[in-house]
């Protein structure tokens, strides 16, 4: 994995603090550990358990994967708090940022990264399905605005808040319509905020990945999209289809490089971007 960070006293971000869902492994785990290179401390939740819908596609994440975060950041020098939290429960939540200020001091940046994934035909989904999906990739960046955003009003000191949509959250993907919905439904919100936001120098964006090279993109649900009628799917039989979906020829990229879009985003270089749907998506945008 290709990193552009430091862990000088000159970092980017240095004096900071941020706010990271979803940060036990995958894109959350590499945004806490980059903005850590830059300067950062964090705030770290995860679910670390496993939600019924989404099981039989991948695991989630583990109180092991989040402790490791943990110890990756602070090998870089820096300070971290971690916590169990679903952003589905506001409570839980709200005591997991609270904690975080507490020990760390006003949070500056928010990454609003905790996301599911998982299949089916739009008319085909499950109740259940919808709901899981609903309420952790629409509501759970609800929640994760709701408890951070009165203290950084509160402290005027500005910040840069991000969600992470994906190339689902710009056009329909098949097969996934209860995500591409919630990916569209935070772009709405994003654009709200940051109207709402901006006399108080808070800026609102969103990232808009393509395949990223994570346990998300990397299981058999996934492949299956690719290959419908093959009853073993797997990421060989899957290429063509990864390749397909992009402009430039790579099957996905790398979290670091949603990481790197988000430490540009919430530093001072981009302090005049707001209300921005930002594309890391080799081409697909555009493919």
């Amino acid at each position: 994995m290709t990193r552009t960070g430091n862990t000088s006293h000159t970092g980017r971000l240095h004096g900071k603090v941020a706010f990271i869902t979803g940060a036990a492994r995958g894109q959350g785990r590499s945004h806490a550990v980059r903005m850590a290179e830059e300067g950062a401390d964090i705030i770290a939740v995860d679910i670390c358990e496993d939600i019924s819908t989404v099981s039989p596609y991948y695991a989630l994440s583990t109180e092991e994967e989040l402790a490791q975060t943990s110890l990756m950041v602070e090998a870089l020098g820096r300070k971290i708090v971690t916590r169990v939290a679903d952003v589905r429960d506001l409570d839980i939540l709200q005591d997991a940022f609270d904690a975080g200020v507490d020990r760390l001091g006003p949070v500056d940046i928010v990454v609003a990264n905790a996301g599911i994934a998982s299949y089916g035909l739009s008319w085909e989904l499950t109740a259940q399905q919808w709901k899981d999906m609903i309420d952790v990739n629409l509501t759970g960046v609800f929640n994760t605005v709701k408890v951070s955003v009165p203290s950084m009003v509160e402290t005027r000191r500005g910040g840069s808040i991000s969600f992470t949509s994906s190339i689902g959250g710009l056009k329909g993907l098949q097969h996934s319509g209860h995500y591409v919905a919630a990916k569209h439904g935070i772009v709405g919100l994003m654009r709200t905020m940051a109207n709402e936001l901006g006399p108080h120098s808070i800026r609102v964006n969103t990232v808009h990945p393509t395949t990223v090279d994570t346990v998300m993109v990397k299981n058999k649900g996934t492949y299956s999209v690719f290959t419908p009628d093959d009853p073993e799917p797997s990421e060989a039989k899957a290429m063509p289809g990864f390749m397909s979906l992009n402009a430039l020829p790579v099957p996905w990229v790398e979290s670091v490089d949603i990481s790197n879009a988000l430490v540009f985003l919430a530093s001072d270089e981009a302090r005049y971007i707001t209300g921005v749907t930002l594309p890391i998506d080799a081409g697909a945008g555009v493919k």
